[in-house]
This record gives C-alpha cells, sequence and structure tokens, in this order.
C-alpha cells in the first residue's frame, strides 16, 4: 500500500462522530483488525527486503573482491575505472553502489510506514478511553 493511500484511509478512519459514539466504539475492534491486517503486510514486507539487503550486501562484496562473473555482468554490474577495489576501499564503495542505496531507500520507506502503522494501531488503543471521557462529559453536562 503506498504511503499517501494510507495517510487517506486513516484521515477518513479518524473522524468520530459525536452523535454516535456507541456505534464509534464499536467500530474500533475493526479498525483495529484492518491497520493490524495492514501492519503485518507492511512488516512483512519490511523484513524480505532487508534480507534482500543482506544478499545484494553479499553479492556486491563477492563482486567488488573477486571480480565479474556471467551472472553479474548479465546484471550489468561495473568494475570502477580503476579495477579491483583494495579491502580498506570498500565500504566507501559499498556505501556509494547505486544497487544499494536504491535498496536502502526502499528499506527506509517500508519502516517509515511500519512505524506509521504501529502509531495507528497505538492510537486505536486508546481511542476507546477517549470516547468513553466523551461520553462522561455528555453525562456530566446533562446533570447525570
Amino acid at each position: 500500500m503506498k504511503f499517501e493511500e494510507l495517510f487517506e484511509e486513516w484521515k477518513k478512519d479518524t473522524r468520530i462522530d459525536k452523535t454516535e459514539l456507541a456505534d464509534e466504539a464499536l467500530k474500533i475492534p475493526k479498525l483495529h483488525h484492518k491497520y493490524y491486517t495492514i501492519f503485518c503486510r507492511e512488516r512483512a514486507l519490511l523484513k524480505s527486503l532487508e534480507a534482500d539487503m543482506k544478499r545484494l550486501k553479499l553479492d556486491k562484496f563477492e563482486f567488488y573482491t573477486t571480480g565479474p562473473t556471467e551472472e553479474t555482468k548479465a546484471k550489468g554490474w561495473k568494475l570502477p575505472a580503476r579495477g579491483m577495489i583494495l579491502k580498506q576501499d570498500l565500504p566507501t564503495y559499498m556505501e556509494g553502489d547505486n544497487d544499494i542505496i536504491e535498496l536502502s531507500l526502499k528499506i527506509g520507506m517500508a519502516q517509515e510506514k511500519v512505524d506509521f502503522l504501529d502509531s495507528i494501531i497505538r492510537s486505536l488503543q486508546n481511542r476507546g478511553f477517549l470516547i468513553k471521557s466523551a461520553i462522561d462529559f455528555q453525562k456530566f453536562i446533562m446533570g447525570g
């Protein structure tokens, strides 16, 4: 799910109808299920991307230290103009590698989504208390 879609969904779901507080309280489990399902899917995607990063770093390490193979040539990987990389220079080349940077950005975005979904779930856990407080306040105003 894209971040924009997630924001729009949450924007709609954050609205609480003050005149139907009992119905709003009953919606909490449905909302929790909805967002927890998305959270689990996004967290699994994050774990998958992190595993892909470990494999990519290993492949790039082998590529930079042992040179190109038919497989790496097919992927379009090229050594720098100076050829093989010295071990002390390897971290610099690994950090600046376009494939690693691109995957790091995907991981960062996936982590942001997981963190956002986690905050939504925590907010939903507090929603029942907010609704109860609103009901209590209405009772107080009505003299009950």
